[in-house]
C-alpha cells in the first residue's frame, strides 16, 4: 500500500512539475543567454547529430535584426525537429551591462528556446570574425562545422530576407517551406 501511495505521489509531483515547465516555457524562463568565446563557438559548430546549424547574427540596437527574430525563431520551431540546430548569436558589447540585459529581456520575450550566444570577444570583433561589415546576417553550417551558405547586408544591390533563408534551409534538409 506504501509503494502505491508513494508511486501516486512521485506521478502527481512529476506532473505538478512539469506543468510549472510549460508555464515557465510560455514566459521564456528556460531562454538563457551563453558567453562564448569565437574559438569556443566554432567548436560547437561540428555537431554530428544535426544535418545543419543556421546562426543568425544580430544586436539589440539593430531594428531590423529585432523585427525578424521571429523568423529565426519560426525556423526553429519548423525545422529544428528536421535537423536544424539554430544559434543566436549576439554582438551586442559584451562588457555593456545593459546591453546584455537587454539582449537577455528580448530573447525571453522572443521564447528564443534554442543556443543564445553572447560573442565575449571585444566589441566589433565579431564583424571580423564573420567578415561581414553589417548585420542581421545569417549563416549555415553543415555537420562538419563548416560554412556551407551565408546571408549578409554586404552587397546594397543583394538584401537577403528571411523567407529566402528559410527556402534554403528547407532545400538543404530536403523538406517543404
Amino acid at each position: 500500500m506504501r509503494l502505491i501511495a508513494f508511486s501516486i505521489v512521485v506521478v502527481a509531483g512529476a506532473a505538478w512539475a512539469g506543468m510549472g515547465k510549460a508555464e515557465d516555457k510560455a514566459s521564456g524562463a528556460g531562454v538563457k543567454l551563453e558567453r562564448l568565446t569565437w574559438s569556443q563557438l566554432q567548436q560547437r559548430l561540428a555537431n554530428p547529430r544535426v544535418k545543419y546549424t543556421m546562426i543568425d547574427a544580430w544586436s539589440t540596437t539593430c531594428g531590423p535584426c529585432k523585427e525578424n527574430f521571429p523568423h529565426v525563431v519560426e525556423m526553429n520551431r519548423k525545422f529544428g525537429p528536421k535537423g536544424l540546430a539554430v544559434i543566436s548569436l549576439s554582438l551586442d558589447d559584451p562588457t555593456d551591462k545593459a546591453a546584455v540585459a537587454e539582449a537577455e529581456k528580448f530573447l525571453k520575450e522572443k521564447n528564443a528556446e534554442f543556443t543564445n550566444v553572447l560573442l565575449d570577444e571585444s566589441f566589433g570583433e565579431g564583424f571580423e570574425k564573420l567578415n561581414i561589415n553589417g548585420i542581421p546576417a545569417v549563416f549555415l553550417y553543415g555537420p562538419d562545422g563548416k560554412e556551407v551558405k551565408r546571408f549578409t547586408m554586404d552587397d546594397p544591390n543583394n538584401q537577403f530576407t528571411y523567407d529566402e533563408v528559410e527556402k534554403a534551409v528547407a532545400a538543404l534538409l530536403g523538406v517543404k517551406s
